[in-house]
């Protein structure tokens, strides 16, 4: 059922006053509460609910603890369990008076982000754009991508192999077939020897291949139409080989590519290639696009800047990129630019241009950084290529939101750190007395 809209009426008095009276207005967060326009998310998502049933949490409460989650680098448990502790949190989500009860199950998290999906996320990015005014609407803008890896381990055709078997055991047992050799004995031995033996790889191989072929076989036709997929899903990752294209390399997460960016700690990293847009001044993120697989750099640059076109309403003259995005020089009028010698017929003033330019393209390398470490874009564990999205999608937005919260948050702390550097050393007092001279 469709949730209710939190009032925004003042309903307190004298003996139960509102939680907001009693808390710091000038907290950047309170102040983060009143600028997004809640009004606008509500009336995004209302329609993505029922009239029937049970009525739901209200949207605001919701939307506003996705974003917390993101801001404070939190699981969905711990940012409910946060939310009871912190009256700050529970006023930045809409509640006028301080509860004590969980606002509700962790799991809701969940079921919220699977019913507004890629698109209610890309919202909540636009709003953290929108807050940003004209400084988000800059004529140049740094484009780079970078890896949004997913929970899984790293994988091995032995790790996989071993799972085929395991679940083809547990398909058999749910399905009352009694299978020929379960191979529960041999398996435990061979997992015991050396993993890049051979022989070992290759007797695990036909073990798989023994017990995919029986459930075929013996499954009943409608068991064998329910477990369809994931059996095809066994049968590809028995047949695959090292020279294969489009590998699986997760049986929970299939989507999940391969991708290699060159670095000496990692050669190797398995998710998903996400794409950033940034302001080249003030280092606003103003696009974020998930790429399935490993696509080409070049490729996923026309996308992204009809993305920051829609977001922000203006289509960026120039953009700045690093020497991955190799092939066009112009892509629907905006004009773009990689680092290399200058031209002979530049005059120094713009061979020093672009020398500029290109050293503020360098500043998108620690967004990124701080974008995975500090908003949860370092590992992924949303499920899914819409989970890649949606993940993507909150981490730039909290980038945003921080970024607000700390211009705020300077705003006004500055002023009672200059009072007390005078009061300190009482400056004022040294200004008014005279000078006295000793005789």
């Amino acid at each position: 059922m469709k949730p209710k809209r939190i009032s925004r009426e003042k309903q307190g008095n004298f003996l139960y006053p509102e939680l907001m009276d009693q808390l710091n207005p000038k907290d950047p967060l309170l102040i983060l509460g009143k600028r997004i326009p809640w009004e606008k998310i509500e009336d995004a998502f209302i329609d993505l609910y029922s009239d029937k049933g049970r009525r739901a949490k209200p949207i605001r409460l919701m939307a506003g603890l996705l974003i917390l989650k993101q801001l404070e680098n939190l699981s969905d448990e711990d940012v409910v369990q946060a939310w009871v502790r912190n009256p700050y949190y529970q006023t930045f989500c809409g509640e006028s008076r301080f509860k004590w009860q969980f606002p509700c199950d962790p799991s809701d998290l969940t079921y919220f982000r699977k019913r507004i999906g890629e698109e209610g996320a890309e919202m909540i990015f636009k709003v953290s754009v929108e807050l940003h005014g004209k400084e988000a609407k800059e004529r140049e803008i740094v484009v780079d991508t970078t890896v949004q890896e997913k929970n899984i381990t790293f994988p091995t055709d032995t790790k996989l192999l071993r799972k085929i078997i395991e679940k083809c055991r547990g398909i058999a047992r749910d399905c009352g077939v009694s299978l020929r050799r379960s191979f529960k004995r041999e398996l435990p031995g061979l997992l015991m020897k050396r993993i890049k033996n051979k022989k070992v790889i290759k007797r695990i191989r036909t073990m798989a291949g023994v017990l995919i072929r029986e459930l075929m076989r013996k499954l009943p036709k409608e068991k064998l139409a329910e477990y369809a997929g994931q059996l095809s899903l066994f049968a590809k990752v028995h047949s695959q080989k090292r020279s294969s294209k489009n590998k699986i390399y997760s049986l929970h997460e299939p989507d999940v590519g391969c991708i290699a960016k060159g670095k000496e700690h990692k050669k190797y990293e398995f998710g998903s290639k996400v794409s950033f847009a940034m302001t080249k001044t003030n280092n606003i993120l103003v696009g974020v696009m998930n790429f399935k697989g490993n696509p080409y750099d070049g490729h996923t640059l026309a996308p992204v800047l009809d993305q920051v076109e829609d977001i922000t309403g203006s289509r960026p003259q120039s953009v700045f990129c690093d020497r991955g995005y190799k092939g066009k020089k112009m892509i629907k009028g905006t004009s773009i630019f990689l680092p290399g010698g200058p031209r002979k017929d530049y005059s120094p003033y713009q061979k020093r241009k672009m020398r500029h330019n290109f050293r503020r393209r360098v500043a998108i390398e620690p967004v990124i950084g701080h974008v995975k470490n500090d908003f949860r874009m370092d590992r992924n564990y949303l499920k899914g290529v819409t989970g890649d999205a949606i993940n993507a999608f909150m981490s730039a937005a909290a980038f945003n939101f921080r970024k607000l919260l700390r211009k705020w948050g300077r705003f006004f702390i500055f002023p009672y750190f200059w009072h007390l550097i005078l009061s300190t050393f009482n400056f004022g007092n040294r200004i008014r007395q005279p000078l006295q001279t000793k005789i």
